[in-house]
């Protein structure tokens, strides 16, 4: 078996055992990377030379790690800050910004022994669902170099899709995980809102954003976030977690609580079948793909509850409305004056705004802080905003009643499977009406995962999304660990982008 189609797991245990080197995975993940960049464009910024140095470095302890993941090459993306190395959301404003300092999911991964690749493509400011807004160009699905592979942590679902790393780590605002990880049939969860730290993600709705991995399998994604959750008292909004605060020593850190939590056991597991997400436009294939989802796991000993939805509708401009005022806000420090890219040719402080911030989005962006600064001024807050907040609420307390009927929910990630490039940048509403059986989970902080369940008749994949109470990624893994036992969709493997 060629290193690539190993999991993280897998290659960490052979690397520990001496059977495979860091040097060499490092290396192996790197050839690919170059054979791919002109076709794929995964990557914005790749750290070969310094992913060396340290497989190099740290294969010494290799035998007395503790972390089942230490020495295994990874990528993250573009709008989590790494010291020293270019962090650019996708954008022309921030231009070569380097960040003094690196995000928290970073140290944590540090310490854990990861071995960095680089930055991944992905939506300029995580704005989009398609990885097409990108001012470094789009990002193409490695089942179909026609089509896109979602957004925006398209770059991560891609690259490891396409094996240039074992996992990835991106970020989820609306579905910006699980949707890229459905288009490119991989495994990708958004935890509980404040588990994982938000320290150095570069914010676009700071009230729904949260950092997860995009891997393999259930197991992979179990590990990394073994590593990555706890809490960090530099995020307000990071809640007590299962890792000690920050001391003289920095943080103790123990592996495996998730992971050993994976035992495939789900009898007596109620999933919640919500009728609402499986009615009109919905594609069929989507539709067969993920009821048999239900089908599999029922057999091992889950009872399938069907149950009504019926906030599903409100979902989609609810979301629109609080991520775009609060990108509106986020946004505004982009200006030219204290970092990244400035216009040149302007007169006076007010002329260099308009003109660094003119030339710097994309129109993605700047239609997103358009709208959201309308829905905040004056005479249209109560109107838009306020409202939107109540319907929030609303979402809350939905998922609060479903979750007394049941443990979990199984739904579909996305209407259809990918699109073709350019298709969504042509009716941006569509795109939008992309995320609806996403955009929920995140204004209600609820974590989510979506798997491979299937392929259409075109070959393209299919992700099921399973939908937890606050603090269930436990459950959730494990089901989807148990789906995963039983079926062999996550261990396919995409041509495009091989070389010929």
């Amino acid at each position: 078996m060629e290193l690539r189609e190993l999991t993280a797991l897998e290659l960490g245990a052979a690397i520990k055992k001496g059977e495979v080197s860091m040097a060499e995975a490092a290396q192996a993940a790197l050839d690919r990377i170059s054979a791919q960049a002109g076709v794929l464009n995964s990557f914005i910024t790749v750290t070969g030379q310094q992913a060396l140095d340290r497989a190099a470095r740290l294969q010494a302890g290799a035998r007395d790690a503790q972390s089942p993941l230490y020495g295994v090459p990874m990528a993250i993306k573009d709008n989590i800050c790494t010291r020293g190395v270019k962090t650019s959301c996708a954008s022309k404003i921030l231009g070569d910004f380097e960040p003094l300092y690196d995000a928290a999911v970073v140290e944590r991964l540090a310490g854990a022994g990861a071995v960095s690749l680089g930055k991944l493509n992905m939506d300029e400011f995580a704005m989009g669902s398609t990885s097409e807004t990108s001012f470094y160009g789009p990002v193409k699905n490695p089942w179909d170099l026609e089509r896109v592979p979602g957004g925006s942590s398209g770059g991560a679902a891609a690259a490891v899709a396409a094996g240039m790393g074992w996992y990835a780590i991106g970020s989820d605002t609306g579905g910006s995980i699980r949707q890229p990880a459905s288009y490119c049939g991989v495994t990708g969860i958004k935890p509980t809102y404040g588990t994982v730290s938000r320290y150095g993600l570069i914010a676009y709705a700071s009230s729904l954003d949260q950092i997860g991995p995009l891997c393999r399998d259930a197991a992979d994604c179990a590990a990394v976030l073994d590593v990555l959750m706890g809490h960090d008292r530099r995020d307000a909004t990071s809640l007590p977690g299962r890792y000690s605060d920050w001391s003289g020593s920095g943080p103790r850190m123990d592996y495996g609580r998730l992971l050993e939590g994976l035992t495939g056991d789900i009898r007596g597991m109620k999933i919640g079948l919500p009728e609402d997400c499986f009615g009109d436009g919905l594609d069929g294939a989507v539709r067969t793909a993920v009821l048999a989802v239900s089908d599999v796991l029922e057999g091992r000993g889950a009872e399938i509850v069907p149950l009504p939805f019926p906030v599903l509708e409100y979902a989609v401009p609810t979301y629109y409305i609080i991520a775009a005022a609060e990108a509106s806000s986020n946004l505004s420090r982009f200006d030219g004056v204290k970092y990244g890219w400035r216009a040149d040719g302007y007169e006076g402080l007010a002329d260099l705004y308009r003109k660094t911030r003119t030339q710097g989005f994309g129109p993605e962006v700047k239609r997103r802080i358009l709208l959201g600064t309308f829905v905040l001024s004056s005479g249209y807050y109560d109107a838009y905003y306020k409202k939107a907040l109540q319907a929030k609420a609303v979402i809350k307390s939905a998922f609060d009643r479903v979750f007394r009927q049941c443990d979990m929910l199984l739904t579909p990630v996305a209407p259809t499977t990918a699109p073709r490039l350019g298709e969504s940048l042509d009716d941006p509403l569509q795109m939008y009406l992309g995320d609806i059986y996403t955009v929920s989970v995140n204004l209600a902080g609820l974590p989510a995962l979506s798997m491979p369940c299937g392929f259409d008749r075109r070959g393209l994949p299919i992700g099921a999304q399973l939908i937890g109470p606050h603090f269930g990624e436990g459950a959730l893994l494990n089901t989807a660990h148990a789906f995963q036992l039983d079926t062999d969709y996550h261990r396919r493997t995409p041509k495009g982008g091989d070389p010929a």
